[in-house]
């Protein structure tokens, strides 16, 4: 370690810390600050990233370097075209500290345990000190969530979600929850209603610096998936706020009825929108929450709808991040059942008959977005019982959402999709037929496959698939207390009825074309 320097203080903020209040700003003298941004290749190219989704991070971390040298800070912006970025958030800061000599560097713990791995070697690369700040934007830190979870036997979010209640007051009279219940799920699961249309989300058209990066997306990353076509994602705070505004207004209200509805064509629905913002940092999950709780109080909402709502952030949010923290590095490798199929090459073109799946992929293609249901039961639910290799099942995900950092899309995937983890997330694997996405949806009216026909030729693939996977996994499975019993039901079928689901599933299986590997993690 080199002796003490009087340089500035070097505060290097990645593209997710996009916060005013950030720990590393907190209590910082102005002319006495150098922060540091950075656009590098590694982060953009380590999975093949939706067009979209580079499109946001790279525009919202521009706005929010002119807010903050508005606001009288010093910003070193490295763009991603600077002919002498060193393409990775090491190789920045190195240069960066040639040339202000800092007295030390200052950095928020990253999102993502790869990045975190990477800036705990800088204390040993680099002659100045480096501290590393805990990230305080979340309810619960790191260390609480794994406190909580010590010595437990299962890990709940059910159970998580209601410490976090506690500790934030949310919807709490006294030391019992509003209402005298803590979860209103039972009360959320409405589908759909015929001619069931939402507000309009409100649409941010591209200013000046977002069709920049538009621009340089298009050139730079013209072999990513998806369309930048529609790119009307908020990319500042004020914008954030609008669309909160909107939600809040207008669509909270039947949140929380509809939240697991699914509607051809109607891409939002009641949905908040609202996660690109807060994983980016232009959002406060507790304000978020805090607002909703208000709407409730001011008789402005219903009490499941705003329960719903919070639960999701301070509840499952707050969970699958501690979760990921807690089960890293291993759970990227997780493969409790042992699925090894390649990803369908549908899942990139959108071309195929099930018309659930084609409308999710479009929608995904053309928004980076898609809401939690269609990518648990439709998506998720799909790999699941086909058995599609996790990692190949993480990838995708993490390329294609606007909202994927890896921290909530690994658990939600590995643990919650897939069930590679073996029950460590989710008390059971979350595999149906075709009966609840027809219960759920308008899909099925019009699809060129039957949901009312089983198996055979032009038969939902789904029936006939979930009865392959719980038949492959009766080991693993039949001991579950949620599903076991399904098995009586698949006993009590004649041998040959039993023949005819897996045959079934079988040939839908051997149709599959597998993807090239092209868009995967190459490390």
């Amino acid at each position: 370690m080199a002796e003490q320097n009087t340089g500035p203080l070097l505060l290097p903020i990645l593209g997710d810390q996009l916060t005013r209040d950030l720990a590393s700003l907190r209590g910082r003298t102005k002319d006495d600050t150098v922060i540091l941004m950075m656009e590098v290749w590694d982060e953009a190219t380590y999975v093949k990233h939706h067009k979209q989704k580079i499109v946001l991070i790279f525009s919202a971390m521009r706005h929010f370097a002119a807010e903050l040298r508005d606001a009288g800070w010093t910003v070193d912006y490295v763009e991603l075209t600077d002919p002498d970025n060193a393409g990775s958030f090491t190789g920045e800061v190195a240069r960066a500290i040639e040339r202000y000599d800092p007295r030390a560097v200052h950095i928020v713990e990253a999102g993502e345990w790869r990045v975190q791995q990477q800036i705990e070697e800088w204390p040993d690369k680099f002659d100045c000190e480096v501290e590393i700040l805990p990230d305080d934007r979340f309810v619960s830190s790191i260390a609480e969530f794994r406190e909580w979870a010590e010595d437990r036997e299962t890990l709940r979010m059910e159970f998580f979600y209601r410490e976090m209640r506690r500790k934030t007051g949310l919807l709490m009279d006294g030391d019992k929850p509003e209402g005298g219940e803590w979860n209103y799920d039972a009360e959320n699961r409405k589908p759909p209603k015929e001619g069931l249309e939402a507000p309009q989300r409100p649409l941010f058209e591209p200013d000046e610096i977002t069709q920049e990066c538009i621009d340089l997306v298009a050139e730079r990353f013209a072999d990513h998936f998806g369309s930048l076509d529609s790119f009307r994602w908020p990319v500042t705070r004020d914008q954030a706020e609008k669309a909160a505004d909107a939600f809040f207004a207008e669509r909270l209200e039947c949140f929380g009825p509809y939240q697991d509805a699914m509607v051809h064509g109607q891409d939002d629905l009641f949905h908040s929108m609202l996660s690109t913002s807060l994983n980016l940092g232009l959002l406060d999950p507790l304000e978020l929450c805090q607002r909703a709780e208000q709407a409730y109080k001011e008789g402005k909402a219903p009490l499941n709808s705003v329960e719903g709502f919070i639960r999701q952030i301070i509840g499952w949010r707050e969970y699958v991040r501690g979760f990921y923290w807690l089960q890293m590095p291993h759970l990227q490798r997780a493969n409790a059942l042992n699925a090894q199929r390649g990803l369908p090459e549908f899942f990139w073109t959108g071309d195929t008959d099930m018309r659930c799946l084609a409308d999710c992929i479009r929608s995904t293609r053309d928004n980076a977005h898609a809401h939690h249901i269609q990518r648990l039961m439709v998506l998720g639910n799909f790999c699941l019982i086909a058995g599609i290799s996790p990692r190949e099942v993480q990838d995708w995900y993490l390329v294609v959402y606007a909202d994927a950092y890896e921290w909530v899309e690994l658990p939600n995937v590995a643990a919650m999709v897939l069930y590679a983890d073996g029950g460590e997330l989710a008390s059971k694997p979350y595999a149906a037929s075709g009966n609840y996405i027809n219960k759920m949806s308008n899909y099925c009216a019009d699809c060129a496959y039957s949901v009312s026909k089983k198996t055979g030729e032009g038969a939902c693939p789904f029936n006939a698939l979930y009865w392959h996977f719980m038949h492959r996994h009766r080991d693993t499975l039949e001991s579950n207390h949620r599903i076991g019993r399904i098995y009586s039901n698949w006993d009590r079928m004649d041998e040959d009825r039993r023949e005819d689901y897996l045959n079934s599933a079988e040939s839908f299986l051997e149709t599959l074309t597998p993807a090239d590997k092209s868009w995967a993690r190459q490390a």
